[in-house]
């Protein structure tokens, strides 16, 4: 240490050969930033979506709603979701995804607050269309910069990144059934997770990749019905968030309601399931690397549906917990596959190939959550959860396409 500093001090020559080597270690260290800003985005996502779901029973009786009103509100979040997909790729393009995932990031942790405080249920529909709203134009758009990270990088990514918002699913319903257990107030948990989750979004955004270094244009009419091979793969991932989305919306109400299992247990089949599904996504990027997608959806899709039965079918809330573990596991990768894929469609840039995934895929996350709703509310919440098992089939006997050029 002590030479070089005596070195630099002797010539200039030998300041500016030490200065390169430095920006270089910087140039080495910002992607790494970005790497990490992505993953920050995705947890903190996750976590505010697994305390919306941790909550859900908690609004059902603040609002005195049954199932099919509950299913309703789900309902008005995934309008809420198409409506901001119909505009995500072109204000990801017009803004850059960085501008648009802090703002829209922010607020859709800050809308947590209002859960528990709106006036009525008619106020509530109107909050968490607002809600799905942000919420979609936030996914487009940290989804875009995990693909652009992995195109620059050349190896997956897609897979971890996924895996983080499943992490901050299981850290979010952990903590939200550790302080319902605690007696803590419901609406001071949710301002504590809104306000906490809003911080971390804002500042992450501030190292992901610059708008000018993003590989797509504000140009344009906006959102378009997926065609051809983005048509397929928006169907297929239609098939996987009907039966993903199920369990988020109705797990923890399942385990409290059918298995009559106290709500700070309950709140553990949304934990069961996130992380194994977070485990199962961290070790997918290499999954993706052996198997080809085929074979990994069809084998994925196969053993959520055997598990969603296993779940179904038992009393027991500890087999329950396994049972959901397993379709963690079954659903880790059926996402991260196919939104990747659609980023690398010839001739579309990567926000509006994954925009038009994902609008396909929402209006199966919008329609499942309501008919679920509406099944249990003629039948009951177990006969309705077999959609999850017939959905997860239909993946698994569709999986070959999506092995597309």
């Amino acid at each position: 240490m002590a030479g070089q500093a005596i070195t630099g001090r002797r010539t200039g020559a030998c300041r500016i050969r030490h200065r390169p080597l430095a920006l270089s270690n910087l140039m080495m260290d910002f992607p790494a930033r970005m790497r990490w800003a992505s993953r920050t985005q995705f947890f903190g996502s996750g976590f505010v979506f697994a305390t919306w779901g941790v909550h859900i029973p908690t609004v059902k009786a603040h609002y005195g709603v049954n199932e099919a009103e509950l299913g309703l509100a789900m309902l008005a979040a995934g309008v809420g979701a198409l409506l901001g997909l119909t505009q995500a790729s072109r204000w990801i393009g017009r803004h850059g995804a960085r501008s648009m995932a802090g703002v829209c990031g922010t607020v859709y942790a800050l809308l947590l607050a209002g859960l528990l405080v709106m006036p009525a249920y008619a106020a509530l529909l109107g909050l968490l269309v607002v809600f799905g709203i942000v919420t979609s134009v936030f996914d487009v758009a940290i989804n875009t910069e995990a693909a652009q990270l992995e195109l620059r990088g050349g190896k997956p990514l897609m897979s971890g990144m996924h895996g983080m918002f499943s992490l901050g699913g299981m850290v979010g319903a952990m903590t939200g059934g550790a302080a319902i257990a605690s007696g803590m107030a419901q609406q001071h948990h949710l301002m504590l997770v809104a306000t906490a989750m809003a911080l971390s979004i804002a500042v992450s955004a501030r190292w992901m990749l610059p708008k000018e270094s993003t590989a797509f244009s504000s140009d344009g009419h906006g959102f378009r019905l997926p065609r051809g091979t983005l048509a397929v793969l928006g169907l297929l991932a239609a098939l996987g968030l009907i039966a993903e989305g199920a369990i988020y919306d109705w797990s923890v109400l399942y385990l409290h309601q059918e298995l009559g299992s106290p709500q700070q247990q309950a709140a553990l089949a949304y934990a069961s399931f996130s992380a194994a599904m977070a485990m199962a996504r961290f070790g997918g990027d290499a999954m993706r690397a052996r198997f080809a997608p085929a074979v990994l959806l069809r084998g994925s899709a196969l053993l959520a549906a055997a598990s969603m039965t296993l779940v179904l079918i038992t009393n027991l809330p500890w087999l329950a917990l396994a049972g959901f573990a397993g379709v963690g596991v079954g659903f880790a990768n059926v996402v991260p596959i196919l939104f990747a894929t659609s980023a690398r469609v010839p001739g579309v840039e990567p926000a509006r190939g994954i925009a038009a995934v994902s609008a396909a895929a929402y209006l199966g996350f919008m329609a499942g959550p309501p008919v679920i709703g509406f099944l249990a509310q003629v039948s009951s919440l177990t006969v309705a959860l077999y959609v999850v098992v017939a959905f997860a089939a239909a993946l698994a006997a569709s999986a070959r396409y999506a092995d597309v050029p």
